[in-house]
């Protein structure tokens, strides 16, 4: 592979966190401000970090990335669909098999369920190794392998919030796409990483996954020294490491901008957020459209609460919202996990956590960005839209959302939409 920034159409080359136009992407934020479509980078703590707002983008970097591999490829993804995105990457993949690399592809047999074993087969026949998670009726069947990560040669790594299906990597002006964001990363925490896919592999293999032998992968998860860190988050009878971290950080915070997919919080978490609004200055852009209506109204059973502590609540407007992105002062938090029961502490999750004032100051621009084109909600509108059907609509929304499983609210129909 080459040392420069993967890029695109949309991206001009990026070496070393500068533009070739010679500008600081760091320092200048102007693009943002217009454009929340352009690409961005920092260079923190010997990481060079690439963010990809835009859908194109991530599809041809992530071909790129499975193109170039030499030896090794080690593949997650919580959705991996048979669409024209899903047979390119698979393909993509088939074809590194085929020139030598290992590759290891692990998906999410409930997120993946519309995919056969069949599409996959090609990759196995090719000599690659195919996993899926929660492949049996037991215990472990509750959880959901959520992360989305791409390791290749141990050295560089893609991840974020986005599947591999064709909405993921939708243009920013298609309304039926994901507004989402993929971030690439070169640097010593990649090889991190690989150590944590590849254990989650063994237990996968074993015929009898234990459930302790689990929770012990995640609860003895070692984050490493310095200021970019891998957060893991899962099932373990106390907080997991992302848990744990957000939770300290959101305590210490006083200037928090947060955006978010799925935004159904414990109640401990959820005053938190408003401790730190009261004492602060705290931000939420939540989703207006989604493909779970359900998710819509449980978020919004909690504005009420929230708005009365100064939390400033806005809903994204042009798009599904899919994004998990949390600015906390100089710190940044970007990964697979929403701010949900599920993800706070039942799935297995993965945020990179990084602690930089000139990477939040440019995360917050593209959050700001976002925010713009997000719809705010005042007391007064909330008011409006808190009548006594909507009230009920939004707690039998809640109630199954964060007690039964969000995935069951896809059956159901309250009548939540993106609407008032």
């Amino acid at each position: 592979m080459d040392d420069g920034r993967f890029g695109s159409s949309n991206q001009t080359g990026m070496t070393g966190g500068v533009h070739a136009d010679g500008a600081d992407p760091v320092q200048d934020a102007s693009n943002l401000a217009v454009d929340p479509s352009v690409p961005f980078s920092c260079d923190v703590d010997g990481h060079a970090i690439d963010f990809l707002p835009d859908g194109a983008d991530r599809l041809d970097t992530l071909l790129r990335i499975i193109d170039e591999a030499t030896y090794s490829l080690d593949v997650i993804f919580y959705i991996f669909t048979e669409d024209a995105s899903g047979r390119r990457v698979r393909d993509a993949l088939v074809r590194a098999t085929e020139r030598g690399v290992r590759v290891v592809l692990l998906i999410d047999s409930f997120g993946s369920s519309r995919s056969t074993n069949a599409f996959f087969r090609p990759i196995v026949d090719a000599g690659g190794i195919y996993r899926c998670f929660s492949p049996r009726w037991s215990q472990r069947y509750l959880i959901r392998n959520h992360q989305k990560l791409v390791i290749a040669d141990r050295s560089i790594a893609m991840f974020g919030g986005f599947n591999v299906e064709d909405d993921y990597f939708a243009p920013q002006d298609d309304p039926n796409g994901w507004r989402d964001l993929g971030v690439m990363i070169r640097g010593p925490q990649v090889e991190r990483m690989a150590m944590h896919t590849a254990g989650a592999v063994r237990w996968l293999d074993q015929p009898k996954g234990r459930w302790r032998d689990l929770r012990s992968l995640i609860r003895g998860w070692d984050p490493g020294p310095g200021k970019v860190q891998w957060l893991i988050g899962g099932p373990t009878n106390r907080l997991s490491p992302w848990a744990r971290s957000v939770k300290r950080d959101i305590e210490r915070g006083t200037d928090m901008l947060m955006a978010m997919a799925y935004f159904t919080p414990s109640q401990t978490m959820l005053r938190r957020i408003a401790a730190l609004g009261k004492r602060g200055k705290a931000a939420l852009i939540l989703a207006a459209k989604s493909d779970n209506g359900a998710t819509i109204g449980a978020a919004r059973l909690l504005y009420g609460f929230l708005l009365k502590r100064g939390v400033l609540v806005n809903e994204f407007q042009p798009q599904k919202l899919h994004s998990k992105i949390i600015v906390i002062d100089d710190i940044v938090y970007v990964g697979s996990a929403n701010f949900d029961m599920r993800s706070l502490f039942i799935n297995l999750e993965l945020m990179l956590r990084i602690d930089d004032a000139q990477c939040a100051n440019r995360m917050r621009h593209y959050l700001q960005s976002m925010q713009r084109e997000s719809e705010s909600i005042t007391p007064e509108l909330h008011q409006r839209r808190a009548n006594w059907l909507n009230r009920l609509r939004w707690t039998l929304s809640w109630f199954v959302v964060t007690v039964v499983d969000y995935t069951v609210t896809r059956r159901l129909n309250f009548g939540v939409d993106g609407g008032d």
